[in-house]
This record gives structure tokens, C-alpha cells and sequence, in this order.
């Protein structure tokens, strides 16, 4: 049976698995046997079993997730009524008008007011406060509001940036939006995919050059391929939502061998930094990410390619790190729309953990691998080729390869060509365990070490790459790299120069 069909036939024996599981213990999970010393205690939770002593998993504290704070608000009959459904939150939502596309191309909230986050709940008023010499986007008499605001807490920590698109001019209603997006993906020489999230299911369209590409069928997310282009050329697309439209641009990538100049952009690590702010909006240093988008369209880059550290990560819950991917799309989207941002996951992605607290605190990517493991909740959350590697499930070292016990690789290990030159991108924290140096039993892989079903990927991709006489050059990126300095020369593939420290499966 191919590693393929093996993981066809896992998911659907382990969603019965958690069929089962989820009457019994809403995380009690078959254990992969990648893993050993956890097991579950007679209470059903799970455990790690490190030298006689039992740790326990730290409880996730979800107070804020995306779930939460993007909850649909409700129109009133001035604005919107939030209830985020979390009876201890104290803290500030501020709002304000976003100029459509045609009008600004590059737009943002401009916050002009604010409301008080009383036990969870607030109520806005567009009616009274953004009215008169304050509607900047003629709302009053197109009927069509567009919202942007600001979530933050008692502390003035920013935790969210949304937006909505409102119907009225009072009462409001809450109308089909796009609450993420437009992104522009994977453009070659002769197509592109469009992504976004919307907050109602909607069947969605794309039009470009007269052609229409619609969803084939209602959702909240839509990746929506656009095919049959020219190469090297310009395209106006307008993106199609209930009543809505916006129209934006991008250009394809010149016929492959033209071997024509062109520049690109390099960047990685956008975690929060400090100063206060947008220097960390819930994880994400947004201050200067916008900066770094801004400075790539203005000096004309065809793409950018982001290696990793998008966010502060280090997350016990998916609603959490969700919650942090979205303000980093939400940052770059005005620009991305518009020119191809490729991310590839570092450390602080890549720990989606179970953890365990206290000074031998042990921490595992989460499982199932299929629906909670750090490879696939990146996956969900970004748009990417699949033409990496698919899992280390049939390498020598696999315990039973009849199950799978490793996570898949899919939109997080991938290689693309812009032109004539090639990009390979590398997961260099897959599987990761942040503390399998100091506790080896349990099982998991280092921080930069590249696993051998991964590493042949790459042998077998870089010689068709070097067989390929339209590709000159070809980059290889990784988050954790192959040649250190400064603070990481004690890992990041070289660990002091000592060849020892290695994964550890089954043991």
C-alpha cells in the first residue's frame, strides 16, 4: 500500500477513533507509537511517565482564541452589539471606516472611536460617531458600511484586528464579508490561486479578464484557482461576495527560461517584539511587518519569501496560535493582496505542544497529526504547493508502517519556480519536541534537524531542479539554519559541532 493510500486509510480509521475517544475523554486520543512513556490515568487524561515520576498536562488556558474574539456581532439599531462570551473580559474595542479598494489601495482601519468591553459584551455606534464629517466612505448614502476595530484588554494589550462589512444606515446588519483576505498564491507563469475567509457560507467567484471562477460550493474559506493567464503580464481580478465586489491586481511570473531580471524579498522572524503597540498584537510584531510589506511593493519585489517566526507560537491550544496567524494576515493583507507572500513554518509555529509545567517540563506536537498536530494547523491557515514531501511514516526508522505515526509535511515543506530560479523550502522543526535533548523517552525530533524521508525529498528535488536548463538558480530556506551565528550556534543544525544529539522514536 502507498504512503498515500496509508493516509486515506488512517484518517478515516482514526475520525473513528475519535468517534470513540471523544465519549470516553474529549482528549483521549490514540497515542502515535512514535511516542512512548505517555499513557492515559484512570480519569482519562493523559499523562507523561518520566523516571517513576507522573507529569500532568498543563490545563490551555483559552480565555482568548480566535473563536472567541471573532464571534459575529449583531446589528443594532445605531451599530453592532459584541458578546464574546468570556464573562471576565474587561478591556476596549476601537473602530473606525476602511476605504474599498478602488478608493485606497492600500487600506487600513482609521480608528476614530471607541467602546468600553464590559463582562465580555460591547455595543458600538456607526450612527452618532461615524457620521457627517466623519464618513469619509459615503456610507450614508451608499448604505454600505465597512468596518474595521481593534480588540484590547484591560492592560491596553492589543489581542485582535477585524473588519465587517455592514448593511443600513440604521438599523445595521451584519452582512457577507470578507473577514480575511484577499490573498494572492502560487502565481506562475499561466495561473494563481485566490484566497480568503468569509463569515458567512457563500458560493464566491473571481472574475478576471471577462471569465468567471466560482466556488463549487458554499463555504467560509475559498481558494479559488485562476487559470489560462499570459505570462509576465498584469491582471486586474475582482473577487465577488454576496452583493460585494472589490477588484485588485498582480502579475504573473515570466514564461519559465526567460531568464529576465526581476527582484525578490527575504524576511523571517515577525514575532512580537517590545515598545508597546502594534509591536505585539497578540504575538505579532505588526508594526514592523507592515513596514517590511510596504518596502517590498515600493521597491517593485515580484514576491516575498517569509522563513518562519511569524508569530510567538508556543501554543497549547489551536484557537491560540489561530488566533496569532490571523493577525499576521491581517497585517500583510492590503499588500498581499497584490503581490505573493510564501510562508514556511520556524520553531514558534512548529510547537502546537501538549506540554507538562515545572523545571523538567516536557512538551510534543499535538495528535492526531491529521487534525491538531502544528504541521496541519499551519497548513489550514496558509496556502501553498503540495508538491513536498508527505510524511516520515515508510523511512527506516517508522515503528509500524502500517499506521502512520508522523505528521504530513503537506504545505509546510515545498518547492516553487518564479522564472529562473527555484526555491526550496524546508521544515526545519517538524515533529518537534522542544525538549527531547533533556527528555529523550518520550519521543520527537530536534530543533533543526531534517529527518531522512525529508532529506531525500530534497536529494531527488534539487537533482530535477539541476536537470532543468530554465532554472539558474536555485535557494534553498530553511527557519533553523544550516550555518548559525550569534545566539544559535549551540543548535540550529550544529549544536556546538557535536554530530550526537538526535531524534527519538519508539524509545
Amino acid at each position: 500500500m502507498s504512503i498515500k493510500s496509508l493516509l486515506v486509510k488512517q484518517m478515516i480509521t482514526a475520525f473513528a477513533v475519535l468517534l470513540v475517544a471523544s465519549r470516553l475523554s474529549a482528549q483521549q486520543y490514540t497515542i502515535p507509537d512514535g511516542h512512548s512513556g505517555i499513557e492515559y490515568s484512570d480519569d482519562g487524561k493523559m499523562v507523561f511517565i518520566l523516571n517513576g515520576d507522573t507529569l500532568m498536562l498543563t490545563e490551555p488556558d483559552l480565555k482568548y482564541t480566535l473563536d472567541k474574539l471573532r464571534t459575529m456581532p449583531s446589528g443594532t439599531d445605531n451599530g453592532l452589539a459584541f458578546d464574546f462570551g468570556i464573562l471576565d473580559f474587561d478591556g476596549t474595542i476601537y473602530y473606525g471606516l476602511i476605504n474599498p479598494p478602488s478608493v485606497q489601495k492600500y487600506a487600513y482601519p482609521v480608528f476614530k472611536r471607541s467602546a468600553k468591553i464590559d463582562s465580555g459584551r460591547a455595543s458600538i455606534n456607526i450612527a452618532d460617531k461615524l457620521s457627517g464629517r466623519y464618513d469619509f466612505t459615503d456610507w450614508e448614502n451608499t448604505g454600505e458600511v465597512r468596518l474595521g476595530y481593534r480588540i484590547a484588554d484591560s492592560d491596553g494589550n492589543l489581542l485582535y484586528d477585524g473588519k465587517l462589512i455592514l448593511s443600513g444606515t440604521g438599523p445595521f446588519e451584519v452582512d457577507t464579508s470578507i473577514i480575511e483576505g484577499p490573498f494572492i498564491n502560487m502565481v506562475t507563469s499561466k495561473s494563481a490561486v485566490v484566497s480568503f475567509e468569509t463569515n458567512f457560507k457563500t458560493i464566491a467567484a473571481v472574475e478576471i479578464d471577462g471569465r468567471s471562477f466560482p466556488d463549487q460550493q458554499p463555504g467560509l474559506h475559498h481558494e479559488i484557482a485562476v487559470t489560462g493567464l499570459s505570462p509576465d503580464s498584469t491582471y486586474k481580478y475582482t473577487v465577488k461576495y454576496g452583493s460585494h465586489s472589490d477588484s485588485y491586481t498582480f502579475r504573473t511570473a515570466p514564461k519559465p527560461g526567460t531568464h529576465s531580471p526581476f527582484m525578490f524579498a527575504y524576511a523571517s522572524d515577525s514575532r512580537s517584539g517590545i515598545g508597546g503597540g502594534e509591536r505585539d498584537l497578540s504575538g505579532v510584531n505588526s508594526y514592523v511587518m507592515k513596514r517590511i510589506a510596504a518596502l517590498c511593493r515600493n521597491r517593485g519585489a515580484r514576491f516575498l519569501q517569509f522563513t518562519g517566526d511569524l508569530v510567538d507560537g508556543y501554543a497549547i491550544s489551536v484557537g491560540e496560535i489561530e488566533l496569532e496567524y490571523a493577525n499576521w494576515k491581517r497585517t500583510i493583507e492590503p499588500f498581499a493582496a497584490y503581490m505573493p507572500i510564501i510562508v514556511n513554518p520556524g520553531n514558534h509555529e512548529n510547537v502546537l505542544h501538549y506540554f507538562t509545567d515545572g523545571e523538567n517540563g516536557v512538551g510534543i506536537d499535538k495528535f492526531p497529526f491529521e487534525s491538531q498536530s502544528s504541521e496541519v494547523v499551519f497548513a489550514k491557515n496558509f496556502v501553498n504547493h503540495h508538491n513536498g514531501p508527505l510524511s516520515e511514516d515508510g523511512s527506516r526508522y517508522d515503528p509500524d508502517p502500517s499506521k502512520i505515526d508522523f505528521p504530513p509535511y503537506d504545505e509546510t515543506a515545498f518547492y516553487y519556480i518564479y522564472d529562473n530560479v527555484a526555491i526550496i523550502t524546508l521544515n526545519s522543526n517538524y515533529w518537534y519536541s522542544y525538549s527531547i535533548e533533556r527528555v529523550t523517552n518520550i519521543g520527537g525530533n530536534l530543533h533543526g534537524y531534517i529527518m531522512d524521508n525529508q532529506l531525500e525529498w530534497l536529494k531527488n528535488t534539487l537533482q530535477t531542479l539541476e536537470s532543468d536548463d530554465n532554472v539558474d538558480h536555485i535557494f534553498v530556506t530553511l527557519h533553523t539554519p544550516i550555518f548559525p551565528n550569534g545566539g544559535h550556534v549551540g543548535d540550529d543544525m550544529w549544536y556546538n559541532g557535536n554530530n550526537i544529539p538526535r531524534p527519538t522514536i519508539a524509545g
